[in-house]
């Protein structure tokens, strides 16, 4: 495998995560639960915590990506008819905004497919050179 493929593989891993962190969002947006102050005497759990992607460049070449909780990882709804909202009406929501997790889809599946078209010229590069020394 030539450097050119070992740097467009750290781009497909962190492609791959970035996919499965959006989704993740993406399902879990209307997993509201109760506010963090709010008595729980019911044990509701707790409304889900949003993460994200944060990609940095390798020092060796390529890329690295962590995933983080975003903050704040809630807002504060108003949803009188949950069994586990305040006195008030409200809610946990999580922070997850949808318009965001598509595009982080988009970038995904964009930078997924140039990672692997690099693959794939690198590999036939590698052949050419291996025809023109045989």
């Amino acid at each position: 495998m030539g450097f050119a493929s070992t740097i467009a593989v750290s781009g497909l891993n962190v492609a791959s995560l970035r996919l499965q962190v959006a989704a993740g969002n993406i399902a879990n947006a209307w997993s509201d639960g109760p506010l963090p102050d709010t008595p729980n005497p019911e044990n509701f759990p707790a409304a889900y915590t949003p993460r994200r992607v944060n990609q940095v460049q390798n020092a060796a070449g390529g890329t690295d990506a962590t995933v983080t909780a975003v903050s704040p990882a809630f807002v504060s709804v108003f949803d009188p008819t949950a069994p586990f909202a305040d006195s008030r009406g409200m809610v946990a929501s999580p922070n997850v905004d949808l318009g965001n997790e598509l595009v982080q889809t988009l970038i995904a599946r964009l930078s997924y497919a140039a990672n692997a078209k690099v693959i794939r010229v690198d590999t036939q590069m590698g052949a050419m050179l291996f025809d023109i020394t045989a």
